[in-house]
């Protein structure tokens, strides 16, 4: 296991990576959850006295959203509740002497990371480690903190270069996720174990699948990964029409695991029984799945019977884990199945984990307490290798004696 902030040596100057990495709407950056969690991490160190550089990444180059933390800073100064000042360079003179001049209890954000050309190519830490960037930063720091789990599966400078040359420690949101996320693997569970599979990345999702169905009682499918299991099933249903890009290049590259699955464990997967979709009035329709004769529409959520057989499980659940939405749940018509299934979990006393950005939204965005949840994760690439058991290079560096 790795040190923790309660391991940290009193009054040190710190440099800690954060996942800041936001939406952008023309040109603005959005506030997200990201910045609240990330900012009881920067405030505890702030207050304990530390000298606090920060360094985060914001998009990729070439993309629209790869742009200045500039607006960054001002967004976090609102949720830490102190100062976080900027400086437009990251390993220059500019960013040496800004960090030198910091007092106790000062906070400093550095220029993104990824306009650093040492920074983006995945290599090994031990490489990362004897770049310009880290071998002209480190020596200005006592500590390097990785608070930046969900972007903890890249092996990019900033994330696994620091730990090899500086004491290592993980912040609070790095600490917490870890915790939860690695929980299906590590933490044994007397009752009933259910996940809740959906969104569109159907590829991730039926490895994680396969990887967990001896960890895993139930698996309630919605989303792509939910049609395409049904296409599998002989319904017809999880097939692309015109202008979809969804079902089946992924068929494709998934049938045989999905009908292994299914032949091999089609005990534990509970299918939708009902879809809904957006009928010739602009509202939801619904439709049983023993009725669907041909794919001739989109499919935008599970429908309400399915909902109906989902809950029960859920409340009669010890552990509930959530990877993707079961629809298109940012259109209300359509929110049916994935606020359902969140209701359910939340009104359940049970452990509970709900995974990815997009889902963890809906809990804002219907109203729910995330209080109510076990843990909510802002991680989306992590989360999924957490959950297939694949290692985070960003992780492993912590842990290395």
């Amino acid at each position: 296991m790795f040190n923790t902030l309660d391991d940290l040596t009193p009054e040190q100057r710190v440099l800690v990576r954060l996942d800041l990495n936001s939406p952008v709407e023309d040109g603005e950056v959005q506030d997200n959850r990201r910045f609240d969690r990330h900012a009881e991490t920067v405030r505890e160190l702030a207050d304990a006295g530390h000298r606090v550089v920060l360094m985060a990444h914001q998009g990729r180059p070439g993309g629209d959203d790869f742009v200045s933390l500039e607006q960054h800073a001002d967004i976090l100064t609102d949720h830490v509740g102190r100062d976080v000042q900027f400086v437009a360079d990251t390993y220059g003179e500019v960013a040496i002497d800004a960090i030198e001049s910091l007092s106790a209890g000062e906070i400093l954000l550095l220029e993104n990371t990824r306009m650093c050309d040492e920074e983006l190519p995945e290599e090994d830490p031990e490489v990362k480690a004897d770049t310009e960037f880290v071998q002209t930063l480190a020596p200005h720091f006592d500590a390097y903190i990785n608070d930046a789990y969900s972007a903890a599966h890249r092996s990019h400078a900033s994330l696994v270069g620091f730990a090899l040359e500086l004491p290592a420690y993980a912040g609070r949101v790095m600490e917490t996720e870890y915790e939860a996320n690695s929980s299906i693997a590590t933490r044994e569970f007397d009752g009933q174990v259910t996940m809740v599979v959906g969104g569109t990345k159907a590829t991730d999702v039926i490895n994680v699948m396969n990887n967990l169905g001896d960890k895993v009682d139930q698996f309630l499918l919605g989303g792509i990964a939910g049609e395409l299991f049904l296409r599998a099933a002989g319904h017809e249903v999880g097939f692309d029409l015109d202008g979809m890009d969804f079902f089946d290049d992924q068929w494709e590259a998934n049938r045989e695991t999905i009908e292994a699955l299914l032949d091999e464990r089609g005990d534990q997967i509970k299918l939708a029984v009902d879809l809904a979709y957006e009928d010739d009035t602009d509202e939801r329709g619904e439709i049983a799945v023993a009725n669907i004769t041909t794919k001739d529409r989109a499919y935008l959520d599970v429908g309400t019977m399915t909902v109906d057989e989902y809950e029960p499980i859920i409340r009669d659940s010890e552990a509930v884990f959530v990877k993707g939405a079961l629809g298109l749940f940012e259109d209300e018509r359509f929110a049916t199945g994935t606020v359902g299934v969140l209701e359910a979990i939340s009104e359940t006393d049970c452990f509970s984990v709900v995974g990815g950005g997009d889902t963890s939204r809906a809990i804002e965005m219907y109203g729910m307490d995330e209080a109510d949840f076990g843990h909510v994760s802002i991680a989306g690439g992590a989360y999924i290798r957490a959950l297939t058991g694949a290692p985070l290079a960003g992780v492993e560096v912590l842990t290395q004696d």
